[in-house]
């Protein structure tokens, strides 16, 4: 039975391609590549004469079914995207998920990945962070509003990828959604010779890339709600009903007693102790 590596290739500097990297793509039996095209180039850098297969959106289903054959007869397949971790808001999930479903070992090399050195020269909080990879586009409005709207009141930093020609409506969108004074960081073409980063806000960041015509790949990076707004905003949606009524709202839809209790003292912002007395006197 062979294995399916998991190999991330430079996202702009070739400096960056790792020597284990090298080592796996040279010793692999195939390589399954997002486009060959772009992927030929890396490899005669690196001198690398390995066979390359194509695998892509829109073969990812058959193409991982022929994969996953080849591998269960002993060949080694190393996956590779145009840049970056393949996997990560790519369609070899799906091959990663087939594979493992038919019990091929998987294992990754590990290596540049621009969402989260993005986040990192971002100026904006690390700790924490969601990736919404690239939103959908105006012939799903439907999806696309949902993912925005359970992201109102995310508190954490959100990172999205997009391409220059869907930059500007990408911003409208989240200016709409996040408002124009929302701290963001606009990051293209990193590793690269014109590598940039704007540090701004997203309405400040919409003006500069309506005028100016976007060129390079984005990543968008978002900070998140501030807990404390969303603390206030919560207090202030029950202000005009009792404590005990907060609580019967929750047992009235089937909640236990004790915990619809506790859900109200933690949207209150009070003591559980307090929430107890009011409904027990």
């Amino acid at each position: 039975m062979g294995k399916l590596f998991l190999v991330a290739t430079p996202i702009g500097n070739l400096n960056d391609m790792s020597p284990r990297a090298v080592e796996i793509l040279k010793t692999a039996d195939l390589i399954a590549a997002e486009d060959t095209r772009n992927t030929i180039k890396l490899l005669n850098h690196f001198d690398i004469r390995v066979p390359m297969t194509s695998y892509h959106e829109y073969n990812r289903i058959e193409k991982a079914e022929e994969l996953i054959g080849k591998m269960q007869s002993g060949m080694n397949v190393a996956l590779v995207t145009d840049a970056g971790m393949p996997a990560i808001s790519d369609p070899g999930e799906d091959l990663v998920r087939m594979s493992m479903e038919s019990g091929i070992e998987v294992t990754v090399v590990p290596g540049p990945c621009a969402a989260v050195s993005a986040l990192a020269i971002s100026g904006l909080p690390t700790g924490r962070f969601v990736f919404e990879g690239f939103l959908p586009n105006d012939k799903n409005k439907k999806e696309r509003e949902a993912r925005l709207e359970a992201l109102k009141n995310e508190t954490r930093t959100i990172i999205f990828y997009e391409a220059p020609h869907r930059l500007v409506r990408t911003l409208e969108i989240l200016v709409k959604t996040f408002g124009e004074t929302r701290r963001a960081s606009a990051v293209r073409e990193l590793t690269k010779v014109h590598e940039e980063v704007n540090r701004s806000t997203l309405g400040e960041l919409l003006e500069k890339y309506s005028l100016s015509e976007p060129r390079g790949e984005f990543v968008i990076v978002v900070e998140g709600e501030d807990p404390l707004k969303i603390l206030e905003q919560k207090r202030s949606e029950w202000s005009d009903i009792s404590i005990r009524e907060h609580v019967e709202r929750y047992v009235n839809e089937g909640m236990d007693k004790k915990d619809a209790m506790k859900k109200v003292a933690a949207e209150r912002g009070i003591g559980k102790r307090e929430v107890y007395r009011e409904c027990t006197d």
